[in-house]
């Protein structure tokens, strides 16, 4: 088996996924290059009087490579692994051409850089935010390509900030990553017993707080911006610790005096990757949307009625506030599927027409990894 894919240029398709052999090769052709060195990419006009590649990161060509890598995967490595290692040649190849700028919520060590890192490989460039308000207005600006922000938590919920957010961003979710979140008890101290104040975002603090009331139920809890700030604060005190990944733990050079002590052990969080241009489909992919619906009777069921008609499968639904009018919601669904196939393009036709407000936040690629 010749598994051969091109991850850097724009005509190729992913290849069909072959069945499994162990006596397998694996071909990878180079990127791009031309007789004069490395081939550039060509520009094209920007709105604002400037110059801007023309677009050469293509999720969905990646998400479609990385499952037929793992369908094809002759082992010894799993699927998973075998996925991680071409995610990261393919970051690689992609920053020969131009290393992806990508905000995160920061600082250093946070669950959200380590969701960035999971999709977009070790070669991008990251840049750390204090607010996912922050990470929307660094993509609208130009200033970073993609931007990564926390969206729900299968123990906690959904994360409301992010979707108030959407209602008035321009942005396109281009992406998602799922998250197997792990809190360890870090300090500087050397046992649990001397913590008199913990450090962790409000989050953590809910996922973990059956462990918290046995093990700590002295120990003062203080919610912070995020995991890593927690790291830094227990770095800097005497008395203190802080809930976050191992990552923050290396980061800030504290102890792990705890492992794995959220309440659920699949403890998963969900985030989302946004930036300025749609994704084409992959094969595999969700749809986003934010609705709202008449204030009359059985308007919800109406308006979600189209779906049902079209045999389209709906995976979440989040309620709002609509800050329009007191009482007022809007509507946040994920179905199954892309906005260009013909079942879901019908749905959303009619759906357009049941709505008080209708926006497609996004069509991408279901999380690979």
């Amino acid at each position: 088996m010749r598994l051969i894919w091109n991850c850097c240029g724009s005509s190729a398709t992913a290849p069909a996924a072959p069945s499994r052999s162990r006596s397998s090769n694996w071909e990878i052709p180079p990127p791009p290059f031309s007789k004069g060195g490395r081939q550039k990419a060509p520009l094209r006009k920007r709105g604002s009087g400037g110059f801007e590649a023309v677009q050469f990161y293509r999720p969905e060509r990646e998400a479609a490579v990385l499952r037929r890598i793992k369908a094809a995967n002759p082992g010894p490595l799993s699927d998973e692994e075998m996925a991680r290692l071409f995610r990261e040649i393919m970051s690689a190849c992609l920053a020969l051409e131009r290393p992806l700028n990508v905000a995160f919520l920061g600082p250093e060590g946070t669950f959200t850089q380590a969701a960035t890192i999971k999709h977009f490989g070790h070669s991008v460039v990251t840049r750390t935010m204090a607010t996912i308000s922050d990470i929307f207005r660094e993509v609208e600006a130009g200033a970073c390509d993609f931007g990564v922000v926390p969206v729900e938590n299968s123990t906690e919920g959904v994360i409301s900030h992010t979707l108030d957010l959407f209602m008035t961003s321009p942005l396109r979710i281009t992406g998602e990553v799922c998250l197997r979140v792990q809190h360890h008890l870090l300090s500087r101290l050397p046992a649990p017993a001397e913590i008199r104040v913990l450090y962790s975002h409000q989050q953590s603090l809910a996922q973990c707080r059956g462990w918290l009331d046995r093990h700590l139920p002295h120990a003062e809890r203080v919610a912070v911006a995020s995991n890593a700030e927690a790291a830094r604060r227990a770095a800097h005190e005497s008395n203190a610790a802080a809930i976050a990944g191992i990552q923050a733990a290396e980061i800030y050079a504290l102890k792990i005096l705890a492992e794995r002590i959220e309440d659920e052990p699949g403890n998963t969080t969900r985030f989302l990757v946004i930036g300025a241009q749609d994704a084409p489909a992959s094969g595999q992919d969700k749809t986003s949307l934010l609705l709202s619906c008449r204030n009359q009777a059985g308007a919800l069921h109406q308006l979600l009625a189209p779906l049902a008609a079209h045999s389209i499968s709906m995976t979440r639904i989040e309620s709002r506030p609509s800050r329009r009018d007191i009482w007022d919601y809007v509507f946040f669904i994920d179905v199954v599927g892309h906005r260009e196939d013909s079942a879901l393009n019908s749905a959303l036709a009619h759906l357009e027409q049941a709505s008080s407000l209708f926006k497609i936040l996004g069509s991408y690629p279901v999380a690979v990894l």
